[in-house]
């Protein structure tokens, strides 16, 4: 189960859902942190950081998440997981991700090349020493790429309640995963920072084994230019899930609190 809800929880944690080009949303030095109750339990935290580097001579943004169980959650299930994205400034394109998990015991270990000249990916299993080519095209995006490309480039003032975004994502041996990001409306939180006014949308899931239904998750993001997520719930098989900003540092833009 873990090995599902970990990647995208750190996909929707990354998501500040579809951005205003006119304005960037986000800028080096971004920092988000964010507390993950499993149940009654403070199951773990997970963090992401946004730099800028270069990669072969292109400039790029590095982003580096990590998910990790503490406490009293952790003697029931043990994460320590890390991945890393670099992506072009310019057009957001990955250039490179990295996923290096240990879930339970369950390990990962991988690199993902993106090759756009020969539109192809190499993957590269370093605990199993195997590399695999997987066909890909110029809107590809790995898991945690997809969610700055999304700040970037969509317009939700061009969105209707009901609309969905389509996305494809590469960030594991299984191949090119169809995402898709229903549009809900807006609504107000109260949070640890006081209300606020939120975008609020459904990452259309599998059901099954770990999510009760397709529509099992539900993500609310700031309504400001930052768009950083506020808040993430999941009705899972077993149990429920959610995740709240627990701190914020080198935003781009003004965090808009409602004042009473």
């Amino acid at each position: 189960m873990k090995k599902i809800i970990i990647p995208t929880l750190l996909l929707l944690l990354s998501m500040s859902a579809m951005g205003q080009s006119s304005r960037p949303a986000f800028k080096p030095g971004e920092w988000l942190k964010f507390r993950i109750h499993y149940g009654i339990l403070n199951a773990s935290y997970a963090t992401l950081h946004l730099t800028s580097k270069t990669l072969d001579d292109i400039p790029v943004y590095h982003v580096v998440g990590k998910g990790k169980t503490t406490g009293f959650a952790s003697i029931f299930f043990k994460v320590d997981d890390t991945y890393e994205s670099y992506f072009g400034r310019e057009h957001g394109k990955p250039y490179k991700f990295i996923r290096k998990i240990d879930e339970g015991g369950y390990t990962k270990d991988i690199e993902i090349e993106f090759d756009y000249d020969k539109d192809k990916a190499i993957l590269i299993d370093n605990k199993n020493d195997t590399k695999k080519n997987i066909a890909i095209h110029d809107g590809i995006q790995d898991l945690i790429s997809a969610s700055y490309y999304l700040r970037s480039n969509y317009n939700l003032e061009e969105f209707e309640e009901g609309e969905s975004i389509n996305l494809d994502m590469l960030f594991d041996d299984d191949g090119v995963f169809k995402f898709q990001l229903k549009y809900l409306g807006k609504e107000i939180l109260r949070t640890k920072y006081g209300k606020v006014e939120c975008l609020k949308f459904r990452p259309l899931v599998q059901s099954g084994r770990v999510f009760k239904e397709k529509e099992s998750l539900t993500l609310w993001v700031s309504n400001d230019w930052n768009k950083i997520p506020i808040r993430i719930k999941a009705d899972l098989a077993v149990g429920s899930l959610k995740a709240d900003l627990d701190g914020y540092n080198g935003l781009k833009n003004q965090f808009k609190i409602i004042m009473d």
